[in-house]
């Protein structure tokens, strides 16, 4: 296992009271760290539990520390580096797909799909790479996006599904789910077609459950895609592929919705609030409704808002 020289999880206030009482028994320097409950360190550890309940421990005695005093003396069990034997599935050769934009009125629907193998997840493992819905930092995203495309065996594919044509989509389809479905059996078909790049060959296609039947997808996928086991669950996005999947995808509507606004300069909020509704006034009124449909999704109920608002009664 590569030594680690960060490591973060929660630990609850009665252990952490017994792991300060332990670095206190063995002559670790306290030392002040704001919103700390304590920290404590030596030449090569440095370890802090903060109010939050989060513990970070961080230098290159981190992995002897989390195994040899953490785990045993506090935790009673090991972890550190037996993710493979709790879950040998997480080293499988798979693919990991998902999307962006769903909820949003304004901008793309972006679907990507990511090959990981167990070298590009044991890569990943100090990264942070996690679903991007818990990625509030627009350049955390673009920074994670820029690892995954450079961790060396990882294969992906993004789909950018643009306005206008996620209108038309929509007007023949008649259900975001029917869209969903094409995307993602596009994004594994275009991965299929790189199995020269994909060392082994995936052995499934994991993706969220977003609709009803798990047939909807899997109609979907095209003669490629047919030969990989579809695994559709709710919370896909805790395998480091799906969750991968969710970052590019996430960075790829950010990018196109930013060229959105400095193509029309204006602001287009993200999701589908009351200052979405305003902004799609305002853009109604500088460009009139017909251009709407180049930067918006028009299913959406903001469109009939916007058509026939309100009557305010005397």
């Amino acid at each position: 296992m590569k030594p680690l020289h960060s490591y973060t999880r929660r630990l609850e206030p009665e252990s952490a009271s017994k792991l300060q009482e332990l670095l206190e028994s063995r002559d670790y320097v306290f030392h002040e760290v704001p919103y700390a409950v304590f920290a404590a360190r030596k030449p090569d550890v440095n370890v802090v539990y903060y109010k939050s309940g989060k513990l970070v421990i961080q230098g290159k005695g981190t992995s002897d520390f989390v195994q040899f005093v953490l785990e045993p003396e506090i935790l009673g069990q090991a972890e550190l580096g037996y993710e493979a034997v709790h879950d040998p599935s997480r080293l499988r050769p798979r693919i990991g797909v998902d999307e962006s934009g769903k909820g949003d009125f304004f901008g793309p629907l972006c679907v990507a799909g990511v090959y990981v193998n167990e070298t590009v997840v044991k890569a990943w493992h100090e990264a942070g790479i996690r679903d991007s819905k818990n990625i509030s930092s627009e350049k955390r995203v673009a920074d994670l996006a820029k690892i995954i495309r450079k961790t060396e065996g990882c294969v992906w594919s993004v789909v950018p599904i643009g306005n206008d044509a996620y209108n038309r989509l929509y007007e023949k389809m008649r259900s975001v789910n029917s869209i969903l479905a094409w995307g993602h059996a596009r994004v594994i078909e275009n991965l299929q077609r790189e199995e020269g790049r994909m060392d082994p060959l995936p052995e499934m296609a994991i993706s969220d459950q977003f609709a009803r039947k798990k047939a909807t997808v899997s109609d979907a996928l095209m003669k490629l895609g047919k030969n990989l086991e579809l695994v559709q669950r709710h919370k896909a996005e805790s395998d480091v592929a799906v969750a991968a999947a969710s970052i590019l995808a996430r960075h790829e509507f950010l990018s196109r919705l930013r060229e959105m606004q400095r193509q029309y300069g204006m602001e287009l909020p993200k999701g589908a609030s009351a200052a979405v509704e305003s902004a799609a006034k305002a853009f109604v009124s500088h460009y009139g409704f017909e251009a709407l449909p180049q930067v918006a999704k028009m299913h959406f109920r903001t469109v009939s808002k916007i058509q026939h608002p309100t009557k305010i009664q005397d």
